[in-house]
């Protein structure tokens, strides 16, 4: 697959040279899954689907234009190349766009083990999969449905090519399973889910496992109540934790740096974490969720700092946002098929000392325990933050009864320098972060 994918990047981006384009690159994903949905012990529904996708940039001078396609026939480039070329004459100049030269192109061919090499599970064995699962759920005491359960398998290849001389494509597979529960009934019912997803079949959790959490999950929903309104201690927990740290991944994003539109834009070399946790952006680990050997501008992956012992160490920088900021990339840059490069993260891990989370909840005292959230009003500028939320109230350390419809808020510069981690990290994610107790924000019913 990405033989063949590479060899339809490298003639996009000839038959742009010939074109007259100053510089090109090219994108093609390739695409293969399968999809079964059940619902009360029957299929509901089922998905096969096989795609080609390119995407093609070019470069006139300091104009650029993207067009896509799905079809890789030659007629269709020829015909591609010259609506981008001809998109790319009208187009706004823009000082900071541009290819790596090719001394900065530094990737290597690398085996991150992201290809299952065994036979995927045919439609069959989804299918067994989902309906194991979904029974599995509707097992537990008081869950009455099961909204939905589906098994995926899918195998991607992806393949960049550039006028600058980098040429490199990778392979991965994703197997999932999800399960939405339903608990309860009439105008008392909670609904709650589970979904894990891997890249090798070997390594997702087994249907009963899966079920059972999500049945388990929505069953501890029933008979929320609202709790007291005002300024209590919080633990988010470890399934909405990396939500929380996203908010600053997003503030060290090269792209709202250099607009001016984050609320960390002058906090380079400053405490944003508190003394003893950093985060560690590592393209490379075997089986990641988010790894690739290189990024969508030919830059070897590496580990690196984002946050060391609580100092923020390195934008999230592509070319361009570098460029903007006199700066050089970071090898952050990422992209689809549609669009140029933009920066942004891989597999991101905290690391720190962690405390057990049952000793965190008897630190709370009294509280709020977070396991869902809905909606966002967060202000990237200046970090105000307000979500909608749901979970259980603690009283006396312990989990007294669950809530939802409620809000939280506060501001995140000083919710992050509050944070105390557990020691429940899921490894396999692509944000692995743990449960985190944070101070500052004011409950609202």
């Amino acid at each position: 697959m990405t033989r063949a994918t590479i060899d339809i990047a490298t003639s996009l981006v000839e038959a742009a040279k010939r074109a007259g384009a100053s510089d090109a690159d090219a994108i093609v994903v390739s695409s293969a899954s399968d999809m079964i949905g059940v619902a009360d012990a029957k299929l509901e529904e089922a998905e096969r689907a096989e795609s080609v996708d390119l995407g093609l940039r070019v470069l006139i001078g300091q104009r650029q234009a993207c067009v896509s396609s799905s079809n890789p026939d030659p007629a269709v480039i020829e015909e591609m190349v010259a609506r981008a070329m001809a998109i790319a004459a009208e187009a706004p100049e823009d000082p900071h766009c541009g290819l790596l030269d090719p001394g900065d192109v530094t990737a290597k061919e690398r085996d991150l083990d992201l290809l299952d090499p065994t036979v995927p599970p045919d439609a069959q064995a989804l299918e067994h999969l989902a309906l194991e699962a979904e029974a599995a759920a509707l097992a537990v005491a008081d869950v009455t449905q099961v909204e939905s359960a589906s098994a995926m398998a899918a195998r991607t290849g992806i393949s960049l090519a550039a006028s600058n001389g980098f040429a490199g494509s990778y392979a991965r597979t994703t197997f999932a399973l999800s399960v939405s529960a339903i608990a309860g009934s009439g105008l008392g019912r909670e609904r709650d889910w589970a979904s894990e997803s891997r890249r090798h079949f070997a390594d997702l959790p087994g249907a009963v496992e899966i079920g059972t959490k999500a049945g388990q999950r929505a069953a501890e929903r029933l008979s929320p109540r609202r709790p007291p309104a005002g300024s209590y201690p919080v633990l988010y927990d470890v399934r909405v934790a990396p939500g929380l740290i996203r908010h600053l991944l997003s503030a060290i994003n090269g792209s709202a740096v250099a607009r001016g539109a984050s609320w960390l834009r002058e906090a380079m070399g400053e405490a944003v974490l508190p003394k003893g946790i950093s985060l560690i952006d590592d393209p490379l680990t075997l089986r990641g969720l988010s790894s690739s050997p290189f990024d969508a501008e030919g830059v070897a992956a590496r580990r690196q700092h984002l946050v060391e012992d609580g100092v923020l160490k390195s934008w999230v920088l592509d070319a361009a946002t570098a460029r903007k900021l006199d700066m050089v990339t970071t090898g952050h840059a990422r992209r689809g098929t549609t669009s140029p490069p933009s920066p942004g993260i891989s597999n991101v891990t905290m690391e720190t000392a962690a405390i057990p989370r049952d000793e965190l909840i008897r630190q709370i005292g009294t509280g709020l325990i977070v396991t869902s959230m809905i909606g966002s009003s967060v202000n990237a500028t200046t970090g105000a933050y307000s979500r909608g939320a749901s979970g259980f109230w603690v009283e006396g350390g312990e989990i007294a009864y669950p809530v939802n419809e409620i809000t939280v808020a506060g501001q995140l510069p000083e919710i992050m320098q509050t944070i105390q981690p557990a020691d429940d990290a899921e490894p396999h994610r692509s944000l692995r972060v743990p449960s985190l107790l944070v101070e500052g924000l004011t409950i609202g019913a």
